[in-house]
């Protein structure tokens, strides 16, 4: 028992060094760079702008078509410069994916085979590979390496780049929505 917490506490200590150095090649690569700076305070204004005009709305029916076009070319502007801004960081995506894969294979040779945390719950059956994957027996409550910095690196991750002021700001993410976003507003046919 004492060396799985052992085990558990190095892996979140791996999980905040990995965090930490995505954060700095990114830092490295991306973030000081002038192109970025430009492109993250223009995603910046105009989704400010952009809330500021749906919040100010008005009833009469020709002005809130004319607010709608202007609106809808400022939301184009606005994910054009969103995907201006993904192409940015690809490259500092390669270079952490790079790094990530030969860490990966260090680290998968020390824990294999060894049980570094117990589950309070049995995974989902198509999470069960993973959260036990090359550790012998049945007992699914056994976590595996690999899950436990899944899991340890998708929350520190976020909460290091929040601590570094390096995370996209609230209006922004809403503007942009995404895989976890809100559903982008069809158009209005009326």
């Amino acid at each position: 028992m004492t060396t799985m917490f052992a085990d558990t506490i190095l892996i979140v200590f791996i999980s905040v060094c990995t965090a930490l150095l995505a954060e700095g090649i990114t830092w490295v690569l991306v973030y000081r760079t002038d192109k970025y700076k430009k492109l993250k305070a223009e995603v910046e204004k105009q989704s400010k702008k952009l809330e500021k005009k749906k919040e100010t709305i008005t009833e009469s029916a020709g002005r809130q078509q004319k607010k709608e076009g202007i609106s809808e070319r400022q939301e184009e502007k606005l994910k054009n410069n969103n995907r201006d801004l993904s192409m940015v960081r690809m490259k500092s995506m390669f270079a952490i994916g790079f790094c990530f894969t030969a860490l990966m294979g260090m680290f998968n040779s020390i824990f294999d085979g060894r049980v570094v945390a117990k589950l309070p719950f049995v995974p989902l059956s198509y999470i069960q590979g993973l959260s036990h994957r090359n550790l012998l027996g049945e007992d699914y409550t056994d976590c595996s390496f690999i899950f436990l910095y899944i899991l340890c690196t998708m929350s520190i991750r976020q909460n290091i780049q929040k601590m570094l002021g390096l995370a996209p700001s609230r209006a922004a993410t809403k503007q942009a929505g995404g895989f976890l976003g809100p559903p982008p507003q069809a158009a209005k046919f009326s």
